[in-house]
């Protein structure tokens, strides 16, 4: 076994991978305190194709340098936009059509596990805050929540890292589920 070289991984440009199909799932961000978790989204959205970021309330924007720092230079290839208000970004992708969900820990919740995308369906995943999660005027919005399991003594995982997990789920339902 030989570790491939980055040229044998055979990547597509920036320019490349803004053509390319993607995934269709939009993330928000509301209210991400972490240039560092923001950045690491950024990151997780590229490896997946997602369609696109969108930063709310007081999540930092590029060229931030903490965003910089972990984005690793997927803020050029991921295409994002600033909504200030969280409960806007949601109502503008309802009316496109998306379905919306939370990511959070609710009484009422689908397990990521048995979470059904159809292959017609468009969707965004509410990702909150890393001390209060997602916001009340957010998750009233809303068509349910996704919830990741979890067995440790912690509450909760850091949200980049939920993001990944959701993510590639969904990529590997949304692509591969034919296979």
């Amino acid at each position: 076994m030989e570790k491939l070289s980055m040229a044998a991984l055979n990547r597509p440009s920036t320019d490349e991978y803004q053509k390319q199909k993607k995934i269709p799932v939009v993330l928000i961000l509301d209210n991400i305190r972490s240039g560092l978790n923001v950045g690491s989204v950024f990151r997780t959205a590229d490896a997946f194709s997602v369609e696109k970021i969108l930063l709310c309330g007081i999540t930092a924007q590029p060229p931030h340098r903490e965003i910089l720092k972990t984005a690793l230079g997927s803020t050029e290839s991921v295409t994002w936009e600033y909504v200030a208000e969280t409960a806007r970004a949601i109502l503008q992708l309802q009316s496109s059509g998306y379905r919306v969900f939370a990511v959070e820990q609710t009484s009422h919740k689908t397990w990521l596990q048995d979470f059904r995308p159809t292959q017609d369906d468009k969707f965004a995943f509410v990702l909150g805050n890393e001390v209060e999660g997602v916001g009340e005027a957010a998750l009233d919005l809303c068509e349910g929540a996704i919830e990741i399991p979890q067995s440790g003594t912690k509450h909760s995982l850091n949200v980049a890292v939920a993001a990944g997990i959701v993510v590639w789920e969904l990529s590997r339902k949304i692509n591969y589920a034919s296979l």
